[in-house]
């Protein structure tokens, strides 16, 4: 007797439920009752002889609706909370993340076309396009959580998909201090800075968690606020403000028009009466217009970047501003120190876990250069026979000198 693979009868049931049913404008749980049926038909039609239980019949209603309408084989990963975050290398590699560490997993999309229609229906979602001629594409999945696809001919050893995954309870500062991220000193500083309107800067390097502490920090922000919302894809998740407005970059089409570019983004905001602005990651010129925002009534606003320490921020800002503007150095460095007032610096150290590490305040611009003033720095004590690093983020004993916003705002 020839007994369909649990494989075969996916592809098999998936072809005629195409065939049988227009499921664009029904809903999941309609789907999913058709499915069942389905099952049950196809079955009986192939071999009446095969008999599947109430689980297996289960298994693959999840198998063959995930293929049509959620993340394929990727849906059981995303639900898993202990995962941050899932990497594909091509459809026999995948990867993921627990607890700061890489493994693969024993998992593989059948056929490359497979992983490319899974590819296609998370950036046709958000009305974004990715192909030969335009391989790389950040998108957002439903909760938020952040893709970056890159295709052939650039993805040499096939598809390239990375997922970083977002809680599904948003972290909170009380849960950051739990884990060893911030001490409740530190934290309570920072409370203070966003309720009394200081621009603060994040920066950090790649998965150290610049966003999420962002999303942490806009829960101080008052409730009764108008904060404005700018990203290349949309992932903050501002809980405690009622009057917000998110917005989104837009890729350019295969013909090469209809780009809106972050840069353009921010001029926007800047009519629509925010109180403060808050930009996801700076990476490139807009970097001149979100300090100009800082530094023309837009208190309190914040934003992320890319860098190995709070120095080198400050240099790499430096060099966004000058692809926007061939400004003198001078003219530059003033622009910077005047509209930034707290530098935060994040890290992920070897043991996979995040931590503040640093957290300065921008005096102003003195002899050519910006000067800092450290306020918390992080001091790693060793580690534990398990790997696990030692440490806390300690004040420095300087005190905040610029107090004016402390005064005026609390």
């Amino acid at each position: 007797m020839d007994v369909l693979s649990g494989s075969d009868l996916t592809k098999e049931i998936r072809a005629e439920v195409i065939r049988k049913r227009e499921l664009s404008n029904i809903s999941d749980a309609e789907i999913d009752n058709q499915l069942i049926s389905l099952v049950e038909e196809v079955v009986f039609d192939r071999t009446a002889d095969l008999h599947l239980g109430i689980t297996e019949k289960k298994k693959l209603v999840d198998s063959v609706f995930n293929s049509m309408r959620r993340m394929d084989i990727l849906e059981p990963l995303l639900k898993d909370p202990s995962i941050t975050e899932i990497m594909i290398n091509g459809p026999d590699n995948i990867f993921i993340e627990k607890n700061g560490r890489s493994e693969k997993i024993p998992m593989r999309f059948e056929t490359k076309e497979q992983l490319e229609d899974m590819i296609q229906r998370i950036v046709s979602r958000i009305n974004r396009s990715v192909n030969e001629a335009q391989p790389i594409v950040d998108a957002r999945l439903s909760d938020g959580s952040r893709v970056n696809v890159v295709l052939n001919p650039i993805a040499l050893n096939g598809p390239l998909v990375t997922i970083r995954k977002f809680a599904e309870i948003p972290l909170t500062m009380e849960k950051l201090i739990e884990f060893g991220a911030i001490t409740q000193e530190a934290a309570s500083f920072l409370e203070k800075l966003v309720k009394a309107k200081y621009n603060l800067f994040i920066c950090g390097g790649t998965g150290s968690g610049k966003t999420t502490f962002l999303n942490v920090l806009s829960n101080f922000i008052p409730s009764h606020e108008r904060i404005v919302t700018i990203e290349d894809s949309a992932e903050l998740r501002l809980s405690n403000v009622v009057n917000i407005a998110r917005m989104e970059t837009r890729n350019a089409n295969t013909e090469g028009h209809g780009e809106i570019q972050m840069k353009s983004l921010i001029k926007t905001s800047l009519r629509m009466r925010p109180e403060r602005i808050i930009v996801g990651e700076v990476r490139g010129e807009e970097a001149l217009d979100m300090l100009q925002a800082m530094n023309t009534g837009h208190d309190g606003s914040m934003s992320t970047g890319h860098a190995n320490s709070v120095k080198d921020m400050l240099t790499r800002l430096e060099t966004m501003v000058l692809m926007a503007a061939p400004l003198p150095l001078d003219a530059i460095r003033k622009q910077i120190a005047s509209s930034l007032d707290i530098m935060i610096f994040l890290s992920r150290f070897r043991d996979g876990s995040r931590k503040i590490t640093e957290i300065a305040e921008v005096l102003g611009y003195e002899r050519g250069e910006i000067t800092l003033n450290p306020l918390f720095k992080f001091n790693e004590d060793g580690k534990t026979d398990e790997g696990m690093i030692v440490g806390s983020l300690k004040s420095t004993g300087n005190k905040l000198i610029n107090i004016t916003k402390i005064n005026q705002n609390l």
